[in-house]
């Protein structure tokens, strides 16, 4: 059977059979993949309908000079352009962006004339053009929003690197639907031959289409990794720092600061009263206090401070470049905040309040651990004037309140 097939036929099938295989996949994959399901189904349809684009092509050349040749043809291109659009949806799906429809639907327009008219004999080099080149607009957004995502959500090094596939499969769109446009006659007698063009374009696919499935595995690794790193740093219950995280934040701000003279003060806050919520209301009720209580205390914070639930009921601030005098006013609207936020359950609003200890770092003899301590004093202090106060610490163990 295989010594009856041509180039083109071999080339057009393995590209085929290759994308029916990452078609199932990518189906079974999806139920591994959690929030990105969605997006792994959408790219599944574009490799089953790639699959089927290059069945339908391969069935043209068995069929040459019959009336169905160049409906097959049509067919087969609708069933890649569609594979393309999937694509992008997919990776719409995948890096937040909003699904919209109307650059889709006419680009679907614009395909279905240009397969219209590309049924004549004469018109078939109409139908290469115009599709490659929308598919090429496809491509080159697809290979922005890629390049875009690897920026800022992966923050690679290289993030072109992630487009480069999809820029190169534009640039091919473009090759093609111009050669097809500006040299109609060599276009169409090679697309109705085993041909050269057709066996390069088909092995062209082949790699191009591996090196985007490699691009999407890519993405799903990179977005896995960095879950696993979110929650190795921060708290699953309320999404701040973990104590790890803030130990580090803290260690990497002693160390600059020793270097550039920078002061900063960190804050040790203390739910008042929290057992008495989790034995009144149950500990889903204490769950969403401290959830509450986190909310507010990061509303409450600047953008460049770093803030951890540093075990159970405490939290931990860290106030880079901020002195004494501009941590304690910021303490103070933190404790007022929650003071006046209870927490409300199905039957009950439940007050919180929150005593803080305030310290600044001293001088590059003092670590972090001594000045944990300090702030650790202060916030005791607090608890034993009353609570629901800030106390700050002045210098050594001793403090004052505010």
């Amino acid at each position: 059977m295989l010594s009856s097939m041509s180039a083109t036929d071999v080339a057009f099938t393995m590209a085929g059979l290759m994308q029916a295989v990452m078609a199932l996949i990518w189906l079974l994959g999806s139920w591994l993949v959690g929030d990105t399901r969605r997006a792994a189904v959408h790219w599944a349809g574009y490799a089953a309908l790639s699959a089927l684009s290059f069945a339908l092509l391969t069935a043209a050349f068995h069929a040459p000079g019959s009336p169905t040749t160049d409906l097959l043809r049509g067919f087969g291109n609708i069933a890649g352009f569609l594979a393309l659009i999937a694509l992008q949806r997919g990776i719409w799906l995948f890096v937040g962006r909003p699904l919209t429809t109307t650059g889709h639907w006419l680009a679907v327009a614009a395909v279905l004339v240009a397969s219209y008219i590309g049924l004549s004999p004469s018109g078939g080099s109409i139908r290469v053009g115009v599709n490659s080149i929308v598919q090429a607009l496809i491509a080159f957004g697809m290979a922005y929003d890629l390049h875009i995502f690897a920026r800022d959500q992966l923050r690679l090094r290289w993030p072109a690197l992630l487009a480069l596939p999809l820029l190169i499969a534009a640039l091919s769109f473009v090759l093609r639907g111009s050669r097809a446009l500006l040299v109609p006659e060599s276009v169409n007698s090679e697309m109705a031959a085993d041909s050269g063009l057709n066996v390069g374009s088909a092995l062209l696919y082949v790699i191009l289409a591996l090196a985007f499935h490699a691009t999407l595995v890519s993405l799903v690794v990179s977005r896995l990794v960095l879950e696993l790193r979110h929650r190795s740093r921060h708290d699953g219950l309320t999404g701040l720092l973990n104590r790890r995280a803030m130990e580090e934040a803290l260690h990497a701000q002693v160390q600059r600061s020793r270097r550039t003279g920078e002061t900063f003060t960190v804050l040790m806050l203390d739910l008042d009263h929290f057992k008495s919520i989790n034995d009144r209301y149950g500990h889903a009720a204490g769950d969403r206090a401290l959830k509450h209580a986190a909310a507010l205390l990061k509303a409450g914070v600047r953008e460049v401070d770093h803030l951890a639930r540093f075990g159970g009921e405490e939290f931990l601030a860290l106030l880079p470049g901020a002195s004494l005098a501009a941590a304690q006013p910021l303490a103070e609207r933190l404790r007022g905040c929650l003071d006046a936020e209870p927490l409300v359950l199905d039957s009950a609003s439940v007050p919180l309040s929150v005593s803080i200890g305030v310290a600044q770092w001293a001088d590059a003899s003092e670590d972090a651990s001594r000045l944990l301590v300090r702030a650790d004093a202060a916030l005791y202090q607090a608890k034993l004037e009353g609570r629901n106060r800030v106390v700050t610490a002045v210098a050594g163990l001793r403090w004052s309140q505010s």
